[in-house]
């Protein structure tokens, strides 16, 4: 979708990819800041209740595609993981990390496969997060149950977490498509 706008604008080839490269960056630095907040109004329930990291990686999907949305999902809670470890409390914690990596590459890269979709009508956006969302949360779900004899999580324990975050991901089935729609008409808008 981004793509198409920087097309339309005859941009060239580097700068398309400094815009990329800026609006990714841009994202992850939202997937940073976002889960912060939220854990200082809410605490760490307000986290697992609100996801808050998931909602830049699926605009990040949405807007930039499938590759660069992968960036912003790999990157996120890596980023994430080393800014606030860096100050003595690591979000997400260590053993969590590359679960929420996997996830919220999936995460990325289903919203991304439907840009172009999306680009010729922004509706499309809405099956895009909540496809998503579902591979997603079953795949973190999958790995648990694969590795759970390796690790302190278990199947029950995740998705009881999944079950609570049902209220943040329906926000965000609602949230992600307006922003994505509000995206497009600004971009068309420009482009008159």
């Amino acid at each position: 979708m981004f793509e198409n706008a920087l097309t339309q604008r005859q941009i060239s080839y580097g700068t398309k990819i400094t815009y990329k490269a800026l609006v990714s960056a841009g994202l992850v630095a939202l997937a940073v800041i976002l889960p912060q907040l939220v854990h200082l109004a809410l605490g760490a329930p307000g986290g697992v209740k609100w996801l808050p990291m998931y909602l830049p990686v699926l605009i990040g999907g949405c807007l930039l595609g499938a590759k660069w949305g992968l960036a912003v999902g790999v990157l996120s809670p890596l980023v994430s993981f080393l800014i606030t470890w860096a100050i003595g409390n690591p979000m997400p914690i260590a053993a969590r990390l590359p679960f929420m990596m996997a996830e919220l590459a999936v995460f990325a890269v289903i919203s991304g496969l439907f840009t172009k979709k999306i680009a010729g009508n922004g509706l499309w956006a809405f099956p895009a997060v909540i496809l998503a969302q579902a591979v997603g949360r079953g795949v973190f779900l999958g790995l648990i149950a694969l590795t759970q004899s390796m690790t302190n999580f278990t199947v029950p324990m995740i998705w009881q977490q999944i079950q609570t975050g049902f209220i943040g991901l329906a926000v965000q089935a609602v949230l992600v498509p307006a922003i994505i729609i509000g995206s497009i008409k600004l971009m068309v808008k420009d482009n008159d």
